[in-house]
């Protein structure tokens, strides 16, 4: 039966560049089989499942032949004028690459003898809102380091997956009823589909997605190694519960005491949980920051995070109402053992242990009120420094044992139970923290250090070192008087383990990590618990992947057990070894799990056997260069090195540390938005007038109203009201967010790549411009035509270029060369913007040139070709070549050619400077003798004399003496 194409779906027509097999194979593409723009409509070509539609930027093709405008139909046959022909070369290069598998990296039989390049993103959670264009910001500069590097000669790993498991895709699917899975494969595919459409050069047959059994089977695994090793743990601990989520949430999903997804109320509560035991790595993952190529300010980040402390514990006994001992002591950890003496009262945190046991009953009530109110804030709310301290007396006392002198105790939520031990000795006179609470709650201040320079600030603590003071008691026998507060410090630590008061203590803000969560997508945890005895039992590693059931209902349950307890066939279940009836552990992985060992999968990403083979792991370890936000610098790199050491203990790794070098790129807000106020009578107010503003709504300008007047922007109709211009981070909320699929079908792909790296330094935060893009896209325009010339009458361009087989000049040479050194450095130095900078420098260099010869232009391609692959694909196949420019050498500055070879040349008429010439160093005495004759300032002073002699030093003066008798009379 015959079928009638025109009657096809454009997928069927056109199979989509985006899938791993092609339906029919491409040949490869040559000059001959380019695609015509009569092959497509012009405004649209169908890729996968995105449209690409060509139109006016950001406005859509409407067919408006009832409003007596143009239908689509009709609009079809309007020739369509481009700077270049991008949207056929584009799609055309695409499916090439991907039926080729030109960036596939060989697997088993990789030449190991050649240097290796991992660069790695990191790998995006697949929204349902697809990307905006700051996402490639970061992948195209990976994109163009792996390019660079392949044409360098290296074995390049540069692969992509999909961070899968989350919150969003259960609570979509709670609210609509689809499968978290169904929503988050097609989350994927339109990422993917994206992805591809940007030219990025991606092994798509090392893709991995952590929601694959044949993934988390691996994440299963090492959660059993750390279990074994007594780095997985169960303790009851105070939690963020959110019982609209039915989850447990990170501090960082916390914000004002409600969810950050949702704006629900969170309750802290004490919950049975699988912690990690992140703190045994805490002095390693210190000390190996020094060596890692990170952006100081992250290594900074992870030092407090981590937040290794020396001091003391000390204890404090508890005294009864008559103020004798009790039998109950409370240990405080402090790193000024040296202020001792200053200690004025004792906070212990709201969730201490021994809270109840110090509350008298007159102040039950009052305790129990703020214990409540306490466990509705996050550790982030309650330790916020510019807050209002708050707390309550427990109606309780506690000895000093430096003084003797009985001191309250307060309950605050300023203290942390999981924090030292969950008790502090307040120094109200050395801490600013201690100092407000007790200006507020009328406690004691007593001043024990002096500061070397004898100031104090009135209305302040001094928190720094000194000299101490006030701080002597024979009776214990502690006398550190006069003592600097390093030196005092280790005196009372001495005194405290003689008199056993305390004790010397190195502590850390690093807790371990919690790793539960009340969900349902997520990975399994692979333990059981036996029915009769309750006892953990990990499942055999023979038994993994556990699979994540399938469930109908994925809302909470309302109990504070996970949705998983639903599945009660999958819950209820044996042990394979005794053959006793057990229950499956229902809580899952937190997100974080499946990324924290990524990199390794990307090694080795169909192994069935292992977690990475050995020798794959030590060829390509460590990742080279990681580039990702900086909102990861804490959490993911750290639990990602965590996990890393573990690894490496146990022998499947071979390096220390997983990242050797962390890039974080800036971010792309949204356009300026210009801005301004109207009085109450409608009047324009200027933006001087900022006593003003606050008193009105902002009204939005538009930019074709906006001229920039010196620093400011101001009204074009009024130029004395000046107007507010700001830049917002891209969101939905705000409407500023720009889609790349309408980037792309307006000005392609390599015009956005181009752009992304053109708005300046890649860890800069940036601001979009659509007049930026359209900037960078007629420099490619540009190129096109220098190239392949002119287009046709009809608008397409000859199959050919204009370039001619000869040899380049010296000058061409030079100006090749300066750009090759240029681009190389910049890439080197992750440079991009000026790069391209030079790249445009040689471009305006050449359009001066009456000829360009091929050698030039190809070596021009080569270096244009990891910022804008699609053109230089096309270029290069036009030039002559029938294999992709991917691994062809990336050119190679001849330092010959970088130095300047002219010079400037003084000339002497009779001994006296006349003029100057511009010469060659190896220019002979004749040929500077003839360019002085052609000088219009030197000439006036040779024509028609009689040279008696010529003086020539090469490089230094041409002296021209000349016979006196024939001088012209008037010329001296």
């Amino acid at each position: 039966m015959l079928l009638h194409t025109h009657h096809l779906h454009p997928h069927l027509l056109f199979p989509s560049p985006h899938s791993h097999a092609s339906p029919f194979p491409f040949p490869f593409p040559s000059r001959t089989n380019t695609l015509r723009s009569r092959t497509f409509p012009a405004t649209s070509i169908r890729t996968g499942s995105s449209s690409l539609r060509f139109h006016s930027y950001g406005r859509r093709i409407r067919n408006s032949a009832a409003k007596g405008g143009v239908s689509e139909t009709e609009h079809n046959k309007q020739p369509v004028t481009r700077a270049y022909p991008f949207h056929e070369i584009e799609l055309k290069w695409q499916r090439f690459w991907d039926h080729n598998r030109t960036f596939q990296t060989p697997d088993d039989d990789i030449d190991t003898s050649k240097p290796k390049y991992y660069v790695l993103d990191m790998f995006p959670y697949p929204s349902g809102a697809g990307l905006h264009v700051g996402h490639p910001l970061g992948y195209t500069a990976t994109d163009i380091l792996a390019r660079y590097k392949r044409m360098q000669g290296y074995n390049v790993l540069h692969p992509m997956g999909w961070d899968a498991f989350g919150l969003p895709a259960e609570q979509y699917a709670i609210e609509t009823g689809t499968h978290p899975k169904l929503t988050t494969v097609r989350n994927i595919n339109r990422f993917r589909t994206q992805l591809k459409s940007l030219g990025f050069s991606y092994d798509w047959d090392r893709e991995v997605s952590t929601i694959e059994p044949d993934y988390y089977k691996w994440t299963q695994w090492i959660f059993l190694q750390l279990l074994k090793r007594g780095l997985a743990y169960q303790a009851e601990v105070p939690v963020n519960w959110c019982p609209a989520l039915g989850t447990v949430l990170a501090n960082e999903e916390v914000i004002d005491g409600v969810s950050e997804r949702g704006g629900h109320p969170v309750i802290r509560k004490p919950m049975r949980q699988w912690m990690l035991k992140i703190t045994a790595y805490a002095d390693r993952l210190l000390e190996d920051l020094d060596d890692l190529d990170w952006p100081e300010s992250v290594k900074e980040m992870q030092r407090n995070w981590i937040g290794r402390s020396e001091g003391a514990e000390m204890e404090f006994c508890i005294l009864d109402s008559d103020g004798k001992e009790r039998d109950i002591t409370i240990i405080v950890y402090t790193t000024r053992p040296d202020t001792i003496f200053g200690a004025t009262y004792l906070v212990v945190a709201p969730e201490h242990p021994l809270l109840s046991s110090l509350v008298s009953i007159a102040q039950s009530k009052h305790v129990e009120d703020y214990v409540d109110l306490a466990s509705r804030k996050s550790d982030l709310e309650r330790t916020e420094l510019q807050k209002e301290k708050t707390g309550v007396f427990t109606g309780c006392y506690a000895k000093n044992p430096a003084n003797g002198e009985a001191i309250p105790i307060w309950v605050a939520d300023y203290v942390l139970g999981s924090y030292g031990t969950g008790a502090i000795m307040a120094v109200p006179a050395h801490d600013s923290r201690d100092y407000e609470f007790a200006l507020k709650y009328d406690v004691p201040i007593c001043w024990v250090v002096m500061p070397d320079d004898k100031s104090i600030e009135s209305g302040k603590a001094f928190s720094g070192e000194g000299t101490i003071v006030n701080s002597s008691n024979t009776l214990v026998g502690l006398d550190i008087n006069g003592l600097s507060s390093n030196e005092a410090a280790l005196k009372v630590i001495e005194w405290a383990e003689k008199s056993g008061n305390g004790k010397r203590k190195v502590n850390y803000k690093l807790r371990d990590w919690l790793f539960a969560r009340q969900r349902y997508w997520g990975e399994p945890i692979p333990v059981i618990f036996l029915d009769d005895s309750d006892e953990t039992v990990p499942l055999c590693e023979t038994e993994l992947p556990l699979i994540l059931p399938e469930l109908d209902d994925f809302s909470p349950t309302g109990t504070g057990e996970p949705p998983l307890s639903k599945a009660v066939s999958w819950v209820k279940t044996t042990d394979s070894l005794s053959g006793r009836p057990a229950t499956r552990e229902t809580n899952t992985m937190p997100q974080w799990a499946g990324s924290c060992w990524y990199y390794l999968r990307f090694m080795d990403p169909h192994n069935s056997k292992e977690l990475v083979d050995k020798t794959k792991e030590r060829y390509w370890g460590p990742v080279d260069v990681y580039v990702g936000g900086a909102e990861h610098a804490v959490l993911h790199l750290l639990y990602a090195r965590f996990w890393h050491k573990v690894l490496f203990d146990i022998g499947v790794v071979s390096t220390k540390e997983p990242f050797q070098c962390v890039i974080n790129q800036g971010i792309i807000l949204g356009e300026v938005q210009y801005m301004t106020c109207r009085d109450q009578v409608g009047n324009l107010i200027s933006a001087d007038s900022t006593d003003m503003l606050n008193e009105h709504k902002l009204e939005i300008i538009p930019a074709e109203k906006v001229m920039k007047s010196g620093d400011s922007f101001v009204l074009k109709e009024h130029p004395d009201i000046r107007l507010f211009a700001r830049a917002h981070k891209m969101s939905k909320s705000r409407g500023n967010v720009v889609n790349p699929d309408d980037v792309v079908s307006e000005y392609g792909a390599d015009s956005l790549r181009l752009y992304e790296m053109f708005m300046g330094p890649l860890r800069d935060s940036k601001t979009w411009s659509t007049s930026g893009i359209e900037g960078v896209h007629r420099f490619l325009g540009r190129t096109w035509r220098l190239i392949v010339g002119s287009p046709l009458s009809d608008g397409t361009f000859k199959d050919r270029t204009v370039s001619v087989d000869e040899e380049p000049t010296i000058e061409q040479l030079r100006c090749l060369h300066k750009c090759i050194a240029k681009v190389t450095e910049e890439i080197e130095g992750t440079r991009f913007n000026t790069g391209i900078s030079a790249m445009m420098e040689f471009l305006n260099a050449a359009y001066k040139w009456d000829k360009h010869p091929r050698s030039v232009i190809e070596a021009f391609v080569l270096l244009l070709s990891p910022y804008a692959p699609h053109m230089a694909e096309e270029l290069w196949s036009r030039l002559g070549h029938t294999k992709s420019l991917a691994y062809e050498p990336f050119p190679k500055a001849n330092p010959a050619y970088l130095k300047d070879s002219t010079v400037v040349l003084p000339v002497q008429i009779n001994g006296k400077t006349r003029g100057t010439i511009q010469v060659e160093e190896t220019c002979t005495e004749e040929d500077a003798f003839v360019l002085a004759s052609r000088d219009e300032k030197l000439s006036k002073y040779l024509d028609g004399q009689s040279v008696k002699k010529r003086i020539y030093v090469p490089g230094k003066i041409l002296n021209v003496v000349l016979d006196r008798k024939n001088i012209k009379v008037g010329v001296q």
